[in-house]
């Protein structure tokens, strides 16, 4: 096997890291395979590079496939390094000195199926980041009545199918051009875009024919040499800069991080410092690994052992007391500097993503610090507290740290693409703990914020069932029942809510005089519970006399408590009816012209 990233030295531009976010099912990995696939058709054995968590095609084998779109003349960037393990909370797991690792996106979006919930968590999280992208849209072939023409440039091949096929991919690439500008990015089909810089290409593909998977790698080799190659200018004989992609178990070895190698080279035997808690590690490289070439990372288990490895390039390393290293953390090479110099530098890239957290709120855990980031970030824009966020699946120890919180919508837990250990799972059930896990940022939040409206609901409705509340109500003529024992009459109610087991009373200068109570409503013959604004209802009330204490025409008010008129005025107001919340304004109203301070 080599002992660097390519047989030929780069040079110092390192190669463009490419990534691949898109919702599930929309083609991100069969993409993936496609490139890999048709770089291995065109190109010779071995031409592409199998590497820990990236794939990387060199500029000969994107010419190969691209054919006559791209010149490698033109080009002195050695080629693309495309990340293997696509979806958005990888993406925002790679980081690179306090921003996006992947100096460019491919947003694939099924062209059928238009936006999806993770296509619009994929583009904020673009947005957020300021990295560039452009638009795969993807499954082109399935276009009823598509005439398939494998692995060839998309214009041409369009340009083959029938008026009616080309009329019904144009409606649903415009549609997609239209979902794009809704979510504030101007865009079009690639060969019209005059200015990458302004418009976002979209370019249509298929990761089953490869039909336009040639367009694909030439506008990301054509952005890349035009727009990102002073990025690209690295110190490959400096001392290795990465991300770790991934914490994993590997057997004969021990904990192994995954790594991204962005800047300089890395050797067996060197020095490094990783990102972990509570403190960074320094161990020693004990072995570089990189799968055979052409072997598919994600299930392939035998590696081979490299000497060094450049930027930019995916590999495993082995060392020591890697255990608490956290998946989006910094690894540096330390080289001829200071030890104490470098850990510095590490705590200082973690210390960009620390999160802030509160005595009171919720307690957040997720897969790696990147997507910890991310979700704190969604929490904070969503006014959402937190109390503590960490990378790592839900223990039983955060369930504790959860029932700690004073409020009752706070005794959350929120999991980001992680496991729930069934200890804490139990534990959460018995201790009342809601816990909410996937794999959607955003879900996490909605599922949280309706959580707490229901809870607030709930409060509100138990409140209301166990609160007096304003009322006013006319007796009307000719509707006398029964005088007394108890009086019968029928009233009309003119504002607010008369629930039966009230008190009610007629206003007399500034006081209430108590009359009686409702002990019953009855609506057209009906027992109810209570009569709101505007209805006619026969009532039942204990204690007064109808022609001596009330009379047919008056005017009567629910006896309102002051502690109940308090909590309606101060907390609850905004959740009453316009014509209750007038009753209550004219009953305070009366109250207070005797005593100011009333109900307040």
């Amino acid at each position: 096997m080599p002992d660097a990233d390519t047989t030929d030295d780069p040079g110092d531009l390192r190669t463009p890291i490419v990534a691949v976010l898109g919702h599930v099912d929309h083609g991100k990995t069969s993409l993936l395979d496609k490139i890999r696939g048709s770089a291995v058709i065109e190109g010779e054995a071995g031409a592409i590079t199998q590497h820990i968590g990236a794939t990387a095609v060199p500029l000969d084998t994107v010419s190969e496939v691209a054919g006559s779109l791209v010149d490698p003349t033109e080009f002195d960037l050695p080629g693309l390094l495309f990340i293997d393990t696509p979806g958005h909370h990888s993406f925002s797991t790679l980081r690179s000195r306090g921003g996006a690792l992947a100096d460019i996106a491919i947003l694939v979006v099924d062209v059928n199926d238009g936006f999806q919930p993770q296509t619009e968590e994929a583009i904020r999280i673009l947005k957020d980041t300021g990295t560039p992208f452009v638009v795969a849209a993807n499954k082109i072939d399935t276009t009823p009545g598509w005439n398939p023409n494998p692995d060839a440039p998309v214009q041409g091949t369009y340009d083959d199918q029938s008026d009616r096929v080309r009329s019904d991919l144009d409606d649903a690439l415009y549609e997609l051009i239209g979902e794009m500008s809704d979510a504030g990015f101007s865009s079009d089909l690639y060969w019209r875009v005059q200015n990458f810089q302004k418009n976002v290409g979209v370019i249509p593909v298929s990761a089953e024919t490869g039909e336009g998977v040639p367009d694909l790698l030439t506008v990301l080799m054509g952005l890349a040499q035009r727009y990102m190659k002073s990025e690209m200018e690295v110190t490959i004989d400096g001392p290795g800069a990465g991300t770790v992609l991934e914490v994993k178990d590997e057997q004969g070895f021990g904990t192994t991080v995954d790594v991204i190698l962005y800047d300089g080279t890395i050797r067996s035997g060197d020095t490094v410092v990783v990102g972990a808690q509570p403190e960074p590690i320094v161990t020693d490289v004990r072995a570089l690994l990189k799968p055979g070439d052409l072997a598919e990372m994600r299930t392939e288990k035998r590696f081979g052992n490299v000497d060094r490895m450049q930027a930019a390039a995916g590999l495993k390393v082995a060392a020591p007391d890697l255990d608490d290293a956290m998946a989006g953390a910094p690894i540096r090479v330390v080289g001829d500097r200071d030890v104490a110099d470098v850990v510095t530098e590490v705590e200082a890239e973690l210390a960009e993503v620390a999160v802030e957290t509160g005595e009171e709120g919720i307690v957040v855990k997720a897969d790696t610090l990147g997507s910890l980031e991310a979700l704190v970030s969604a929490l904070e824009e969503a006014e959402i507290p937190v109390m503590s966020a960490e990378v790592g699946d839900v223990a039983p120890r955060d369930v504790a740290m959860a029932t700690t919180v004073d409020s009752e919508k706070n005794r959350v837990l929120l999991g980001f693409n992680v496991d729930v250990l069934p200890a804490a799972a139990e534990n959460a059930e018995r201790e009342s703990v809601r816990v909410f896990n996937s794999d959607v940022i955003y879900q996490l939040v909605e599922d949280y914020e309706a959580f707490v409206d229901a809870q607030e609901r709930e409060q509100k409705e138990a409140v209301f069932d166990n609160i007096v509340r304003p009322a006013r109500f006319r007796i009307l003529k000719d509707h006398v029942f029964r005088q007394n024992d108890p009086a019968v009459v029928g009233v009309e109610v003119v504002s607010g809510t008369l629930k039966r087991n009230t008190p009610v009373g007629g206003i007399e200068g500034n006081d209430l005089d108590r009359a009686g109570i409702v002990k019953g409503i009855q609506d057209q013959g009906e027992d109810v519970d209570e009569a709101r604004a505007g209805n006619r209802v026969s009532v039942s009330i204990d204690g007064p006399t109808v022609g001596r204490d009330i009379k047919e025409g008056d005017e009567l008010w629910v006896d309102l408590p002051e502690k109940h008129a308090k909590v309606l005025d101060q907390e609850l107001t905004s959740d009453l009816p316009a014509d209750e919340r007038e009753a209550l304004k004219s009953y305070l109203d009366i109250m207070r012209k005797r005593d100011p301070f009333w109900g307040k």
